[in-house]
């Protein structure tokens, strides 16, 4: 029997997930950025307000994800047709893709622990969160790998796609331990998170579709469509980022255009004050 993960809700819980924060990321990524910019302009003083603020930031991140992964493990295991924490009976193994499941969110709580170990304490590494995130994700691909032996052939591929963006997301936070603050690392971080995000959405409605005819998991051409249809989850993937970044920098663009006005306005007004002042004098 499939595990609780056999239905659209169980994908849908991952994927939201994943939506989530690869949205989330493709709003701090830029922000941080920009930050980053101003610090080098304005120095010590805006250093430190910036290291306040992503700090903050981090370790709200971090304790969301050790939440969402407590939700996601209590949802496996809980569930009425769940192992309620038993993982072996006299008559076999209780369960298992339940467990699996659970197992990939306990990484994640792992790495939500290593979000808030690396903001609050100065001992801890640089770079153990992107190390913990990166490992989250190679468990969770390296679950997913066994994880649809002997199923239809449409099962399997659509399962395998998701490995692609699994393991490139794990391959490039990876890289982000030696590379911090890499902008185009960032980038490809978010993307594939948001890919992640909406193929497993994918694959809900194609394994188990809220209406309609249900499909073909034996029909070649079905592989075939669900593997351009993979191709195009990335390109919108890829826009939802371009387009959050754009957002950023023009909303951040806009707010430092309008400050630079009340500057220049405050300036002129000053300086009009004190000729004002000093024709007054003359006249006296």
């Amino acid at each position: 029997m499939r595990g609780r993960m056999a239905n659209f809700k169980g994908h849908a819980l991952p994927g939201s997930f994943f939506l989530l924060f690869g949205l989330w990321w493709s709003i701090k990524y830029p922000l941080r950025q920009i930050r980053r910019r101003r610090v080098r302009q304005h120095g010590d003083r805006e250093k430190h307000k910036h290291s306040v603020l992503f700090n903050r930031i981090d370790l709200t991140e971090g304790a969301l994800k050790i939440f969402f992964a407590f939700v996601g493990i209590m949802a496996e295991q809980f569930v009425p047709d769940g192992p309620h924490a038993h993982l072996y009976h006299e008559d076999g193994w209780v369960k298992l893709m339940n467990w699996q499941h659970s197992t990939m969110y306990l990484f994640f709580g792992i790495s939500g622990i290593a979000d808030v170990l690396t903001v609050s304490s100065r001992r801890v590494p640089v770079g153990l969160d992107s190390l913990f995130m990166s490992l989250a994700l190679f468990v969770e691909g390296f679950l997913f790998y066994f994880h649809v032996h002997n199923r239809e052939p449409l099962d399997q591929h659509i399962h395998s796609l998701l490995l692609f963006a699994v393991f490139s997301g794990s391959a490039t936070t990876l890289m982000e331990v030696f590379k911090r603050d890499h902008a185009v690392l960032e980038f490809l971080r978010c993307t594939l998170a948001i890919l992640q995000g909406t193929w497993f959405y994918q694959i809900g409605f194609v394994l188990y579709p809220l209406s309609g005819p249900v499909w073909d998991l034996m029909r070649h051409d079905n592989i075939m469509f669900i593997t351009m249809c993979f191709c195009w989850h990335l390109a919108v993937a890829l826009l939802i980022v371009a387009i959050c970044y754009c957002g950023v920098y023009g909303c951040e663009g806009r707010l430092m255009g309008d400050m630079e006005m009340g500057l220049r306005r405050s300036t002129v007004s000053d300086s009009s004050s004190k000729k004002a002042l000093l024709q007054d004098s003359d006249e006296e």
